[in-house]
């Protein structure tokens, strides 16, 4: 027997299903990327302006210290690097526009410094997921290097994406936060 209370529950039940759906395909083209290149908050700036771009996360990378904290980050010991991990939409945005982005957004040839601020936390480094990843990254690189865009060669790390620690709350959105487009790095 049909009763209003079971069609408003068949209902709600394909409701869910349907926007289950929907979510595990939008999500299906949703990608990550790890990006290091000076204080995160600039770069974090620079990939959120880009189409395509569906959420950033400043954090640390590439060291050996489990849950650090910026204060410990920024003595140098413990290997991460300030990072931003890039989720994006794959059908939107390619994983060579975010390389061509991130080589446009910073100086990959000064080795562990960006402007003023100095130290490994501070160096270039991409974070690759996979070999086509990894490949990508070096063709680039080894294209920019050919060219002469740079008058020295360029020192940013190719490394495996490893633990990536999100930063305290007060680095996330950092320049949006504060009504602030961004910087120049």
């Amino acid at each position: 027997m049909i009763t209003r209370n079971s069609t408003l529950y068949n209902f709600s039940l394909f409701s869910i299903s349907l926007f289950s759906i929907v979510m595990a395909q939008e999500s299906k083209n949703h990608d990550k990327a790890f990006f290091a290149a000076g204080c995160f908050w600039g770069v974090e700036s620079t990939f959120q302006a880009l189409e395509g771009v569906v959420s950033t996360t400043v954090g640390y990378t590439g060291g050996k210290a489990k849950d650090p904290s910026y204060e410990v980050v920024c003595t140098g010991i413990t290997g991460h690097a300030e990072a931003v991990e890039v989720v994006y939409d794959a059908s939107v945005v390619s994983y060579e526009n975010l390389l061509n982005t991130f080589f446009e957004l910073h100086d990959p040839t000064t080795f562990n410094r960006q402007g003023p601020d100095v130290g490994t936390q501070y160096r270039s480094a991409i974070f690759y997921g996979n070999d086509n990843e990894k490949k990508l990254a070096e063709k680039i690189i080894n294209a920019i290097n050919e060219s002469g865009k740079f008058r020295t060669k360029i020192v940013t790390e190719v490394a495996p994406a490893t633990d990536f620690y999100n930063a305290e709350n007060y680095h996330q959105d950092y320049y949006k936060k504060r009504g602030i487009n961004g910087c120049a790095i």
